[in-house]
């Protein structure tokens, strides 16, 4: 479980995609002596599983299930990503509950500035679209961010100039793709009103 606070963003060194599954070493300036090996790592959202380590560097592999549903196939080396370490109980939960199960993949449809803000809009499946709200918790590549407006098919965020110089969204474009992960609670919010038709 994270809280979609970002410790750092990482640099891929190396990708290697091999009968749809992947391996992925990012560089960190993450303490990564103090990993364990087997320890749960979320990378642009997606929680992955720590198999390697070397020094200032870990290395993952990706499901196929994984590299499907998120933005992982797309990276190359040097491309920016944000990383967390797993949230421990006693903290205070300073985002949202994130799991770390990436629901789908939107697309960075607007980039504009409103004074010290950044307002970015994205165009994401209908189905994800349904579990979004106004003033809502979304994650972004992982980013625990507040959902501004949105609509079918759309929403928008506002962010701070701190979150922008601090993730990965400094160095996006638009047309760019993006992991999401919609609110927790609203999942559940769903699945039982299905099953109550």
């Amino acid at each position: 479980m994270f809280t979609g606070l970002i410790e750092d963003v990482g640099i891929v060194h190396a990708l290697r995609v091999n009968q749809g599954a992947a391996v992925l070493t990012v560089e960190t300036n993450l303490a990564v002596s103090s990993m364990p090996l087997g320890a749960s790592i979320a990378v642009n959202g997606a929680c992955l599983t720590v198999v390697k380590k070397a020094r200032g560097s870990f290395t993952v592999d990706v499901s196929p299930e994984t590299l499907s549903m998120t933005n992982l196939d797309r990276l190359r080396v040097g491309s920016p990503v944000n990383i967390e370490q797993p949230m421990r109980l006693q903290e205070r939960v300073g985002g949202h509950l994130v799991t770390g199960h990436v629901d789908g993949i939107a697309t960075v449809s607007a980039i504009a500035k409103q004074g010290e803000f950044t307002i970015f809009g994205f165009r994401l499946p209908q189905r994800l679209g349904a579990l979004l709200v106004s003033k809502g918790s979304v994650a972004v590549d992982g980013i625990s961010l507040t959902v501004n407006q949105c609509r079918a098919g759309a929403f928008s965020v506002a962010i701070i100039p701190f979150t922008l110089r601090h993730t990965n969204l400094r160095a996006r474009q638009v047309g760019d793709k993006v992991n999401i992960e919609t609110d927790l609670i609203g999942k559940y919010v769903q699945s039982f009103m299905k099953q109550r038709k």
